[in-house]
C-alpha cells in the first residue's frame, strides 16, 4: 500500500512540475516583468508615466527630460514618509535652482485627503496621484517612502536611494 502511494505521489510531482515547466507565462506576468524596474536593475531609463496632480493638471515624466528627477513614492498615513519631509524641503530648495525636480507620488490616496497632507505640511514640490497604483508597480514599490533618482537623460541612477543627499552632491557638483 506504502509503495502504491509513493508511486501516485510521485507520478502527481512528475505531470505538475511538467506542467509548471510547459505552460508559457501568461500575457499579464510577462507585462509586469517587463514593467517591474527592481528586475530591470539600475542604469535602464525610466519608464515614463503620466498622472494627475493636485491642480487636476496631467504630469509625464518625459516633460521634465532634461532635469533631473527625484521621485518619491509615499503615502499620508505613513510615519516615515512625514519624518523625511524635512530634509526634502531642505534638498529641494537647495538644488530647484540648479535644476531638481522633485516629484512626490502619492499612491492610492484621494485626491481631498492628499490635498489636505500636501497643504498640512507645506511641500513645495509637485504631488502627484497614483490613484490606482500602477506608477508605483511600475517602479517595483514595495514600501513607502521609496525615493527613484532619475538624471537629466532619463536614467535610473538608484532606486530606493538612502543616501541622497550625497548622491546629489555629487550629480551637481557641490561640495559637501
Amino acid at each position: 500500500m506504502k509503495e502504491t502511494f509513493r508511486l501516485l505521489l510521485g507520478i502527481i510531482l512528475v505531470f505538475s512540475l511538467f506542467g509548471l515547466l510547459a505552460c508559457p507565462p501568461s500575457e499579464d506576468a510577462s507585462k509586469q516583468e517587463k514593467w517591474d524596474i527592481k528586475k530591470q536593475g539600475i542604469e535602464n531609463k525610466a519608464l515614463d508615466f503620466a498622472l494627475e496632480d493636485l491642480n487636476g493638471n496631467k504630469v509625464k515624466l518625459s516633460y521634465y527630460k532634461g532635469q533631473e528627477v527625484l521621485l518619491i513614492f509615499s503615502t499620508t498615513w505613513c510615519p516615515y514618509c512625514r519624518t523625511e519631509i524635512p530634509q526634502l524641503k531642505k534638498l529641494y530648495a537647495k538644488y530647484k535652482e540648479k535644476g531638481l525636480e522633485i516629484l512626490n507620488i502619492d499612491i492610492q490616496g484621494s485626491k481631498d485627503k492628499v490635498y489636505a497632507y500636501a497643504n498640512k505640511h507645506k511641500l513645495p514640490y509637485k504631488v502627484l496621484l497614483d490613484t490606482d497604483g500602477m506608477v508605483a508597480s511600475m517602479y517595483g514599490v514595495r514600501g513607502v517612502p521609496t525615493k527613484v533618482l532619475i538624471n537629466k537623460d532619463g536614467t535610473i541612477l538608484c532606486v530606493a536611494c538612502r543616501s541622497i543627499d550625497i548622491m546629489l552632491d555629487m550629480l551637481f557638483d557641490t561640495p559637501i
